[in-house]
């Protein structure tokens, strides 16, 4: 091989890592096509409804919603490592950055689009960053019960948020209490054709997707909608639509913001990529799954950055991977990353070529649109199964619930994440320890709790703490020795802790059982360690390491058994 091919291979390898969709395409199969195509055209049937209906939760003109479901299809094709995977508008997300934006907009429209142009990039460039630090664990960070109570929260903030669309009353309430009383405050202002319409678009949503599933039921719904409105004369008769659609593409510039603005969008975009990464990952995963192939988080990370850098230059909103569109392409026997490719210029042409219809989209499809999508978001079966396992963890995920309506979307991705911070916290702080003795006929050493038969040697105590040692339970550790101490019923001359579950110890734990070693030796009583793993030392600088296990060379083992021989060999 010469030079300049090992250079050319080095390249497109390096090309590869960076943008796996380009290894798919470059060696694409011609048979491969007709699924493609078939689920991209799919995919862009319920896609192009979406994004419309999505614009509204943002707060935007529809055509900025069409851009978000567009332009990231075709970076996530070229940067994402799922082959199945849709990306786009979400309902979670949209919240998000309507409850970041609305404060600092000030009703002001032009300066609302400019913050959120500037925190879809800002949200894009930390998915980049966050990927190239290799940060894909973060998609593990909410616990399933928290994130399920934060997008049930979501979902009963969207369908109260829809009411007023499908009634055809002004809106004005922001808070989720207040939107519901504000529905029986209006009732006097309910405007009947529109919840006729609406409620029949709804009704029909709700049948088509059940009795027709592959059928894209959301396009099928707008249509009738403008088809209402054209042949019926709704509007004349007060009948909200959407208005004109700029058949225009995006003018590409980064905005210009007050530099006091920078920190609170950032804030505002970590936000969004934990919850959107969290949700979005998930769902391709499962489909890997399902297709039995593996994607890569950290890369994953990449692609969600591309897309929202590609949806912040179009002008528009923060986006992630969309389970709805995704389930369609897998419906649909979608084999590459060309379909979102497909989707992605099917939507772009309609965009360019047939806009003048979209002006007459009645507000009550989409509203029927968002809230069929919004029930969706809603987890009943998790709520059950927690009921089934665990209360306490049902009691978390229904605080997050509660958190997000009676305190705003926003204070509800802190208190999920504060949540989350807290239920690791109770279980590592105060992890499970044994005291352990030997059981005739099994091998090693047991927990006396597990096995009540198994003897102890009379005045050693041999601990077990199952977890690492750090700060905030060495303590609790230092306490249940003593309190072990005192509760055998033979005196403790030696303490010999178990080490072999210690993965990661700190400073302030060494300290701790430094104290407690003094603290034990004016009693009389040994502490020892056994079962140390050398991998500790990476915590520390190598050279105090080392002297401080040859101060303590005296007390520490290899084995159990070596530190049992070494107490019964006392003295001797």
């Amino acid at each position: 091989m010469t030079v300049s091919e090992q250079s050319q291979r080095s390249v497109w390898g390096l090309a590869h890592r960076i943008a796996p969709g380009l290894g798919t395409l470059a060696h694409y199969e011609r048979a491969w096509f007709r699924n493609d195509l078939a689920a991209g055209l799919s995919v862009a049937a319920i896609a192009l409804p979406v994004g419309i209906a999505y614009s509204e939760l943002v707060g935007v003109p529809a055509v900025i919603g069409m851009y978000s479901a567009i332009f990231p299809l075709f970076a996530y094709a070229l940067f994402g490592s799922s082959r199945q995977l849709m990306t786009g508008p979400d309902a979670a997300t949209c919240i998000l950055v309507a409850a970041a934006l609305g404060p600092l907009a000030g009703g002001e429209p032009d300066r609302y689009i400019a913050l959120m142009v500037l925190l879809t990039l800002m949200t894009g460039v930390l998915y980049v960053l966050a990927g190239i630090g290799r940060l894909g664990f973060i998609a593990n960070f909410l616990s399933q019960p928290i994130l399920a109570g934060f997008l049930n929260g979501i979902s009963l903030y969207i369908l109260v948020g829809q009411l007023p669309k499908l009634f055809g009353y002004s809106g004005e309430a922001d808070s989720f209490l207040e939107k519901l009383i504000e529905l029986f405050q209006k009732v006097d202002q309910i405007h009947l054709p529109t919840l006729v319409l609406g409620c029949v678009l709804l009704a029909a949503l709700i049948l088509l997707r059940r009795a027709l599933p592959r059928l894209p039921a959301a396009l099928v719904v707008v249509i009738i909608g403008i088809a209402a409105v054209m042949t019926l004369g709704l509007q004349a008769q007060g009948v909200a639509v959407i208005g004109e659609v700029s058949a225009t593409l995006p003018s590409f510039a980064l905005p210009v913001m007050r530099l006091n603005e920078y920190g609170s969008l950032l804030l505002d975009a970590g936000a969004i990529v934990l919850i959107s990464f969290t949700s979005g990952v998930l769902t391709a995963k499962s489909f890997a799954r399902r297709s039995r192939y593996e994607i890569n988080p950290n890369q994953e990370l990449i692609g969600f950055g591309a897309c929202n850098i590609a949806s912040g230059l179009a002008q528009g909103f923060p986006v992630t991977g969309a389970d709805s569109r995704t389930a369609v392409n897998n419906a649909m026997g979608g084999k590459t990353q060309l379909v979102g490719i497909v989707a992605g210029s099917a939507m772009l042409l309609i965009l360019i070529f047939f806009a003048a219809p979209l002006a007459s989209v009645p507000n009550a499809a989409l509203a029927a649109v968002i809230m069929v999508s919004a029930v969706g978001l809603f987890d009943i079966a998790a709520l059950r199964d927690l009921y089934e396992t665990s209360h306490r963890e049902l009691a978390l995920s229904v605080g997050t619930t509660l958190g997000v309506l009676i305190l705003g979307v926003l204070p509800g991705v802190m208190l999920a994440v504060g949540l989350s911070l807290l239920w690791l916290l109770s279980v590592s702080s105060r992890p499970p320890d044994a005291i352990l003795g030997r059981v005739p006929g099994m091998k090693g050493f047991h927990d006396l709790q597990d096995y009540p038969e198994a003897t102890t040697v009379p005045g050693l105590l041999l601990y077990r703490f199952d977890a690492n040692l750090v700060f905030y339970n060495a303590d609790f550790v230092r306490e249940r020795i003593r309190a072990a101490i005192a509760a055998s019923k033979t005196p403790v001359e030696w303490v010999v802790i178990d080490g072999s579950a210690v993965n990661v110890i700190d400073a302030t734990a060494l300290q701790k059982l430094d104290e407690l070693t003094d603290e034990l030796a004016q009693r009389g009583i040994v502490l020892a360690i056994a079962r140390v793993k050398p991998s500790l030392a990476r915590f520390f600088n190598q050279a105090w390491w080392q002297k401080r296990l040859e101060r303590h060379q005296a007390y520490r083992f290899l084995t159990l058994k070596s530190a049992i021989k070494a107490f019964n060999a006392r003295g001797k």
